[in-house]
C-alpha cells in the first residue's frame, strides 16, 4: 500500500517538476494533472490485466507484476493452489471411500426418491443379478420381484432386516439376503444387502439338531417308560420279565451310544486341531478296527447262519500323525457302518494303501445296499439317514459320518464316497503326505 502511494506521489512530483521547468507554475499545474491522469491510466491497465486473468477462470494465468495489483494476483494464485490441494485431497478421500465400498462384502445401492438405481457396488449387483450399466436408473421394484422384498420396500423399517431370495437361488443351492433400507437426503434411500445364506443354514441346522436329538432321545425314553410301568403294574412270568429287561437294556444302550457320539462331536469341535507330534502305527489302528468289526458282526449275525466275510488287508509299515483317539473314532465309524449296513453273508474289505504322491488311503468297501446318488452329498450331515427304519434296526445314531467328516477336516485329509445302489459302497479317507512317515514307535494315547 505504501509503495502504491509512493509511486503516485512520485508521478505527481515528476509531472509538476517537468511543467515548472518548461513553462513555470501554470505548466507545473498542468503537469501535475497529466501525471495524475497517467498514473490512474497505468493503474487501470494493470487492474484490467488482473480482471482479464480472472475472467479466463485460470488464476494461475494472472500476470506477474509489482505493486498492489501484483500482490493481489499473487495472493489469488496462492489461494487457488491451496484450494486445489484441498480439492485433490478431498477427491483422494472420496476415491478411497468409493474403492472401499466397491471392495466391500456387503452390497450397497443408492436409490432416488422414485426408487431408481443411481449407483451400486459389484456386491449388490451380484446379490440381485443386476447389470450396473444396463440397469442404471431402472426401478428397483422392476428388477427384484421377491414378494418379501416388495412388502418390505413398501413399508421399510431401518431397524429390521428383510430376508429375501438372492440371485442364483436354487433348491440345491439356496441364496438368502438380509436387506435393509435407510433414508437420506430428499427421499433418497440407501439399500444395504448381506449374504446370510450360511447363517440361515446354520440356524436351520441348529433347529434340526435340537429336534433330532429330542426325537432320538424321546423314542427310547418312551419305550423305557412303558416297560417300567408294565413291570410295576402287571404280574409277569420270569421269561416275560427277562425279555422286557433285555429290551430296556437295548434302549438304554441306544441312548448311551447317542450321548457318547454327541460328546465325541462336542469334544472334537471344541479342541484345537491335532498336531504332528503324536504318531500311531497303522498296524495298531487296523488291529483295533478288526477287533471291533468282528465283535459287531458276531452280534448282528447271531442266529442268522451266515456271518460277514471280513477281510483286513495287512497295512504297510507306516505311521500316521494326529490324535489317535480321533483317528480311531473315524476309522471305526467307517468300519462299523459297513458291517451294520451289509446283510448277513455279505463281505467287508478294509485296506490301507500308500499313494504315489506320498498320501495314504484308508478304504472300507462293502457289498451292502448302496446309496442313491441324490443322497451322497448329505451323508455327512448330522442325523441324516437314507433309510430311517434301516438305521433303527442296525442301531445307528446318524452321527457317525458327521464325526468322520470333522476328524478328516481336522487332520487335513479328504473323505471320498463312492456308492452304487444295490451293489455296495466304498468310503475312503486320504491323508496328506505330511502326516505319513515310516513305521515309528507308538506314542502315548491322546
Amino acid at each position: 500500500m505504501w509503495l502504491r502511494f509512493t509511486s503516485f506521489v512520485v508521478f505527481l512530483v515528476a509531472g509538476a517538476a517537468a511543467g515548472w521547468w518548461l513553462r513555470g507554475w501554470p505548466a507545473a499545474c498542468a503537469g501535475l494533472l497529466l501525471a495524475a491522469t497517467a498514473w490512474w491510466l497505468v493503474d487501470a491497465l494493470r487492474a484490467v490485466r488482473v480482471l482479464r486473468g480472472l475472467r479466463e477462470d485460470e488464476t494461475l494465468a494472472l500476470p506477474r507484476m509489482g505493486g498492489l495489483w501484483g500482490e493481489l494476483a499473487d495472493r489469488l494464485r496462492r489461494l487457488q493452489r491451496t484450494g486445489e490441494r484441498r480439492l485433490q485431497a478431498s477427491e483422494r478421500r472420496l476415491q478411497e471411500f468409493l474403492e472401499a465400498i466397491q471392495a466391500s462384502s456387503n452390497g450397497v445401492m443408492l436409490l432416488d426418491a422414485e426408487g431408481r438405481i443411481n449407483w451400486c457396488n459389484p456386491t449388490a449387483a451380484s446379490h440381485f443379478g443386476i447389470d450396473v450399466e444396463r440397469d442404471h436408473e431402472q426401478l428397483i421394484g422392476n428388477l427384484v420381484r421377491d414378494p418379501a422384498f416388495t412388502s418390505y420396500y413398501a413399508n421399510p423399517d431401518p431397524k429390521r432386516n428383510a430376508i429375501v431370495t438372492g440371485s442364483g437361488d436354487s433348491a440345491g443351492r439356496p441364496v438368502r439376503l438380509a436387506v435393509r433400507l435407510h433414508f437420506y437426503g430428499e427421499g433418497r434411500r440407501l439399500m444395504l444387502s448381506n449374504d446370510v445364506t450360511a447363517l440361515e443354514q446354520a440356524e436351520a441346522m441348529r433347529r434340526d439338531f435340537v429336534a433330532n436329538v429330542s426325537h432320538e432321545i424321546r423314542t427310547p425314553l418312551t419305550v423305557l417308560t412303558g416297560f417300567v410301568e408294565t413291570l410295576q403294574s402287571l404280574p409277569l412270568q420270569e421269561d416275560e420279565r427277562a425279555r422286557y429287561l433285555e429290551l430296556m437294556a437295548q434302549q438304554a444302550s441306544r441312548m448311551q451310544t447317542l450321548v457318547n457320539d454327541l460328546l465325541t462331536l462336542s469334544r472334537i469341535e471344541g479342541s484345537p486341531p491335532p498336531g504332528r507330534s503324536e504318531w500311531t502305527r497303522l498296524g495298531d489302528l487296523s488291529d483295533d478296527c478288526e477287533d471291533e468289526a468282528q465283535a459287531l458282526s458276531a452280534l448282528l449275525t447271531a442266529g442268522q447262519g451266515a456271518p460277514h466275510a471280513l477281510a483286513f488287508v495287512p497295512p504297510p509299515a507306516l505311521a500316521l500323525a494326529g490324535s489317535r483317539t480321533e483317528l480311531m473314532s473315524a476309522l471305526s465309524n467307517l468300519v462299523s457302518n459297513a458291517v451294520r449296513y451289509t446283510p448277513a453273508g455279505g463281505s467287508v474289505t478294509v485296506a490301507w494303501q500308500a499313494l504315489s504322491a506320498g498320501q495314504l488311503e484308508f478304504a472300507v468297501e462293502d457289498t451292502g445296499p448302496g446309496v442313491a446318488p441324490e443322497h451322497l452329498p448329505r451323508l455327512t450331515e448330522r442325523f441324516y439317514r437314507v433309510d430311517r427304519s434301516r438305521s433303527r434296526e442296525t442301531g445307528g445314531t446318524g452321527l457317525g459320518l458327521a464325526i468322520v467328516k470333522h476328524v478328516v477336516q481336522r487332520h487335513g485329509a479328504e473323505l471320498r464316497i463312492q456308492s452304487t445302489l444295490g451293489k455296495g459302497s466304498r468310503f475312503a479317507i486320504v491323508f496328506p503326505a505330511s502326516r505319513v512317515r515310516a513305521d515309528a514307535p507308538v506314542s502315548a494315547n491322546a
